[in-house]
């Protein structure tokens, strides 16, 4: 009886743990913020879910894979796409852009007397790869000074929800 009993806990927890391994490959897996580059909408190691079964959209949060370290970006250009940034104004493809989670972020540029993004552009996302930005973009590096074109292979999922520190669980946007 005491085998029998033992065998079926077994095949129990070698089943559960398959499906916290599919799951945990393809669908979603947790991470961790790094940095400020992309307070005040992320910050500093909280704890996000990232669903990587999902289309992506402009604007979106993305995970991105680096040699020694993921990134977590927001998805500002396509392939394709021609990115132009102009008095802290983004326009993709000649029509400009609304960007409503960088409203703190320019307040506080503004009372500095700076510009939140240097101008830049236009520039043309190639084929096959994406132009991203973080939100605290006085701070961030991104495909304007470092991480350059992101490869299509490498954008891990986007983030759905902070989960963690539990006082500050909310959906990302």
């Amino acid at each position: 009886m005491a085998k029998v009993e033992l065998i079926s806990w077994g095949k129990s927890v070698i089943i559960a743990l398959a499906i916290v391994f599919i799951v945990r490959t393809f669908f979603f897996s947790p991470y961790i913020v790094e940095g400020s580059s992309m307070e005040p909408t992320l910050y500093n190691q909280e704890k996000i879910f990232v669903n990587k079964t999902v289309d992506f959209s402009r604007g979106d949060i993305i995970i991105i894979k680096g040699s020694d370290k993921n990134y977590v970006k927001r998805l500002i250009g396509f392939p394709g796409d021609k990115i132009e940034m102009k008095e802290d104004q983004l326009f993709v493809n000649g029509k400009k852009f609304e960007e409503p989670y960088l409203s703190d972020n320019l307040k506080e540029a503004r009372q500095i007397g700076s510009r939140l993004t240097e101008n830049f552009g236009p520039i043309n996302v190639p084929k096959h790869y994406y132009f991203v930005m973080g939100d605290n973009r006085l701070y961030s590096m991104d495909s304007r000074n470092g991480l350059g074109f992101i490869k299509e292979e490498r954008i891990v999922g986007k983030s759905e929800f902070v989960f963690y520190p539990f006082a500050e669980v909310r959906i990302v946007k």
